[in-house]
């Protein structure tokens, strides 16, 4: 995954009524196939009253890893369904659990299929969809007299301090995604007139949705 991948940015639920069945869509980020499994199980904890509780998962580079469940039902007509959405959407490293509490109305094949698809839909889309992207966590040294350009410089190009500490000097922990560190470090230059001293500290993997970095709000 050294170019980035998509995934969700968080655990997400949200529900959905469909012919008096009712269908709560999961999804969560994962490590592993054990965070996966872990995951799944706490689902089924907390509906051991439900009539399914389907799943698919999906990891690695290369989607290595793809598993799913139909917990019951007609084979094909829910975890495959929930799995092939996240295969649609381009998802790694994601669980997704469809939880049905059934209304009295058999749905049939193509119905099933439907529905699975729409829980398993709803679930990724209250997690977000985002892009994991490299970044490089850059600190930043500079005199006080430049706190105020700094600031309005992050918040003009939509980046987030990671941390600021006010030493003897202002330093300022902020990760930028690769492609774009040069272009930074050039723009904190000119604000400062040179004087700020710029170290990469490391490259991390941040969530980022329309090209600039997910945090969540």
């Amino acid at each position: 995954m050294k170019d980035g991948y998509k995934t969700v940015a968080h655990y997400g639920e949200d529900e959905i009524i469909i012919n008096k069945s009712r269908f709560i869509g999961y999804s969560k980020p994962i490590k592993d196939e054990l965070e996966a499994l872990e995951f799944i199980k706490s689902i089924q904890v907390k509906h051991r009253d439900a009539t399914h509780n389907v799943y698919a998962y999906v990891l690695g580079e290369e989607s290595n890893i793809q598993r799913f469940s139909d917990d019951g039902e007609p084979s094909g007509t829910a975890g495959i369904p929930a799995l092939e959405v996240l295969k649609k959407e381009d998802l790694r490293n994601v669980v997704v659990v469809v939880t049905r509490y059934f209304g009295g109305i058999k749905l049939g094949g193509g119905g099933l299929i439907r529905a699975y698809t729409k829980g398993a839909k709803i679930g990724v889309d209250s997690g977000v969809i985002v892009e994991m992207k490299t970044h490089m966590l850059l600190e930043v040294n500079t005199d006080y007299t430049s706190i105020g350009k700094i600031e309005n410089y992050l918040k003009v190009n939509n980046l987030v301090a990671d941390g600021i500490d006010y030493l003897e000097k202002v330093v300022f922990k902020v990760s930028i995604l690769k492609d774009k560190v040069d272009g930074f470090i050039g723009d904190i230059n000119n604000l400062t007139n040179g004087d700020a001293i710029i170290n990469e500290l490391q490259e991390i993997f941040l969530p980022t949705k329309d090209g600039v970095r997910y945090t969540g709000n």
